[in-house]
């Protein structure tokens, strides 16, 4: 018996186009009436769902944000205090993220100061917090090693793993695997 993911609901819909057509053309590149179009409603319609370009813009950064760190939070509580699996899964988790979200990586590098700034604050806030579960788990495999360069190496890991929208076509499984070698050895640099 196969389990079907259940199909997207129309919000759902119009936030991927969005992000799509946003992380393409950038967010004063597209109007309305495109992302309409994209998922077969007028642009007036998307108004039954959003306020508008703004409201979907935000709830597509600050949306990601809270997936992440929620995401985050789970993998933790997975492994059970096991500070390697913790972040291999954490790793895995980002690389996902990475594969399967090209454009909100794209949208966040070009768009977040397009949010209002309480939208801005919150996703800043909510990164801190998914920041801090990498470095407390990094923490505890390198405590020989600085909280500032641990915090620097937990970012300097998100730099190449979000780098995913500028990577050509290795295939998926090829460049899962590449990055997840890339992370761990980022990661035990700090060892040596």
């Amino acid at each position: 018996m196969s389990i079907r993911a259940a199909a997207p609901t129309r919000r759902e819909q119009i936030l991927s186009e969005a992000a799509r057509l946003f992380a393409a053309r950038g967010f004063h590149g597209v109007g309305v009436d495109e992302i309409g179009a994209a998922v077969g409603i007028s642009g007036p319609g998307l108004y039954r769902h959003f306020a508008g370009k703004d409201a979907m813009l935000a709830e597509l950064l600050v949306g990601i944000s809270e997936r992440l760190l929620t995401g985050g939070r789970h993998r933790v509580a997975e492994a059970a205090g096991d500070p390697c699996r913790v972040l291999s899964s954490l790793i895995d988790g980002h690389i996902d993220f990475a594969l399967d979200d090209r454009a909100l990586i794209t949208l966040h590098d070009r768009e977040l100061d397009r949010l209002r700034e309480a939208d801005r604050k919150l996703v800043r806030q909510l990164q801190r917090q998914y920041v801090e579960l990498w470095v407390e788990v990094v923490r505890e495999l390198h405590p020989e090693v600085g909280e500032a360069e641990v915090r620097v190496a937990v970012h300097a890991v998100f730099g190449l793993l979000n780098s995913t929208p500028h990577l050509g076509a290795l295939g998926r499984e090829a460049t899962e695997s590449l990055l997840r070698r890339l992370a761990h050895g980022a990661f035990g640099a700090l060892s040596a």
